[in-house]
């Protein structure tokens, strides 16, 4: 499978709340970096499936009921991925609601994600998860 066809099947498993296809694609010493002023990003870089699970996934569920990731755009950009989406949930602390784009860059060498970049409006990230 193509890195362009490993990320929309991740996404797509990702939509029915399945993260193993994701995660399974993922080097064991993947670099993973939230957007610089998101929350999440105290922790960058994330290495490795277990950090990012830990420290990304675990922290979203945790503070987002409903959390979703719906990819819009995808460019195919060999062993460079960027996908194009919105955020969506409904924060557990206050009821808020999460409406945030993203664009995604992941970067593939031998058939694994090693980079993963993530952009988004991290003024809203940081006002709904104070």
């Amino acid at each position: 499978m193509s890195a362009f066809e490993t990320i929309k099947a991740a996404y797509a498993a990702f939509g029915r709340n399945d993260p193993s296809v994701l995660f399974g694609a993922m080097d064991p010493a993947i670099n993973w970096n939230e957007a610089e002023g998101n929350p999440l990003a105290d922790r960058n870089p994330y290495v490795g499936p277990q950090a990012v699970g830990d420290g990304v996934f675990a922290r979203l569920l945790a503070a987002i009921d409903n959390f979703t990731a719906v990819p819009g755009t995808f460019i195919d950009g060999g062993d460079h991925v960027v996908v194009l989406g919105r955020y969506g949930g409904t924060m557990k602390a206050g009821g808020a609601e999460l409406d945030a784009p993203f664009c995604h860059v992941y970067r593939f060498q031998d058939d694994k994600i090693v980079t993963f970049q993530q952009y988004t409006d991290t003024a809203q990230w940081a006002r709904l998860m104070e």
